[in-house]
Order: C-alpha cells, then structure tokens, then sequence
C-alpha cells in the first residue's frame, strides 16, 4: 500500500472520485499510484521533464505494482498532454513562477484541462496573481504542516470553463479580493477562502509570517547605515497589515467588503 505525506495526502483530497490526472512533475510517482490504488482515478499520467524522476517513479512501480502499466511521459510541463485529455492536472513541489510559466506556456492546451491542484513551494502570491489576471477562479485552498513548513495547495478552475466556474459560485461569491491596494496585495498572499473554511493552520500560517517580516525589520534597523528609510518603513507597514490579519484570522471578522 502507497503511503503518502501529509502534503500528498492534502493534494489526494482534492481530487473527486472518478476524475482522470495527470501528475507534472510526478517525481517519485506516489500521488498517481495511489489515486490508481485506491480507485480514485480510473486514468492518471506520471509526466516529468526529467529521466531521472521517470526512473524513480519506474521503480517504485515496479516495487509496488509490478503487473500493472501506467503511463510514464518525458515532456515539459503540458506539452506532454492532449489536449482535454485528463480532468485534473496536478502541478506539486514546484515555485509559483515555474508553475505560472507551464501555465501559459500554452493557454488553449492550459484551458482545456477542467481544473487544477497547485502546491506552489514559493511565489504564491505571484502564482495567484497570474491566476486571476488570466481568467481562473480559485476555488479551494488548504494548508498542510510539512516538517517546519506549513505548505499552501490551491485549486483553480478556467472561467472558460463555465460548468466548472458556475458549480462554485455559491462559495466563491462569499470570497471577494480587496480593491484597496493594501489588503488586495495581502488577499494574494493569505488566501480569503482560508478565512471562509476557518482553516486550522490559519493562525499559525500567518504567525510565522509576522516573525519573518519582524526579522527583516529587526536586520533593516541594526544593519550598516545607509539610506533605508523606504524599506524599513514598507517592513512596518507589512507588519501592520499582517496583525490585521491576524486578528481576524482569530476572531474571525474578516469581512468582505
């Protein structure tokens, strides 16, 4: 039995029952192996750019399902893909840029596919900007502990998919971004949904962010003097917004305006 890590196991729960995957940048292969183990998914793809993560995921097939075909695919990003040729695209353990970049590498192929799990291991921000800027709907998100970091997951549908975006709209009417600048640039940061859904990790996501821009700020005080009266001023600001954000996070009085 295929056993998975947390973040594996967050990801696995976003996929609905009967859908068809594709796993890019499938590394080890044990998401698609168990998607197909657990009857899951009656299809899933193993596709990566590498050889290298193709033969580790090769033998682990062999390890744990030596009877049994999948199919393995060398390629870039979606280029390994027809077009609709799966229900789910996974895109896991990657940057937000690197994930954006795959995205709109190809957007007809990237909007022929009905939705997308994303486990951006940076640039989140960056990633969710491109998201909205380029007609998706995020639908769901999570946060998952893996070692000392707390991981987000985001699933996103096409707005060109209108099935798909129209099945959502009760929840997702309840998640409106900021227009003021201010909270907008911290609404793609710390995901609105993950205040709607009263996300366990919330408080703590957004504690360690608060201690991160602390020690930034601490270092832009004590450092060499130069002229960083811009930077350290944009620190404070940056933590302002953030115990904003906290103290909704724990009182859970964000309001959507």
């Amino acid at each position: 039995m295929i056993k998975l890590s947390d973040r594996l196991k967050a990801i696995e729960e976003l996929i609905y029952q009967g859908e068809t995957v594709a796993d890019i940048g499938t590394d080890h292969g044990f998401l698609p192996m168990s998607l197909w183990e657990a009857g899951k998914s009656p299809n899933v793809i193993l596709s990566d750019v590498k050889v290298g993560p193709l033969k580790k995921a090769e033998a682990n097939i062999a390890k744990y399902f030596p009877d049994q075909r999948f199919d393995l695919r060398i390629g870039n990003g979606l280029q390994t893909l027809e077009y609709g040729e799966v229900d789910a695209v996974v895109i896991a353990g990657m940057g937000g840029i690197v994930i954006s970049d795959i995205l709109a590498e190809d957007i007809n192929r990237t909007n022929s596919f009905k939705r997308y799990i994303l486990q951006p291991r940076n640039a989140q921000k960056s990633l969710r900007a491109w998201l909205l800027d380029n007609g998706f709907v995020i639908t769901d998100e999570k946060l998952v502990r893996e070692g000392k970091y707390i991981c987000e997951i985001i699933s996103a549908v096409s707005e060109n998919r209108s099935e798909e975006a129209e099945s959502y709209n009760a929840f997702v009417s309840k998640v409106n971004y900021h227009m003021n600048k201010e909270y907008y640039d911290m609404d793609l940061e710390i995901s609105p949904i993950l205040f709607v859904k009263k996300e366990p990790l919330l408080v703590e996501f957004i504690e360690n962010k608060i201690k991160i821009e602390l020690n930034i700020l601490n270092s832009l005080k004590t450092g060499a003097k130069t002229d960083k009266s811009k930077k350290v001023k944009l620190s404070e600001d940056r933590v302002k917004s953030l115990r904003k954000y906290l103290k909704r996070s724990m009182t859970n009085e964000y309001e959507y305006e």
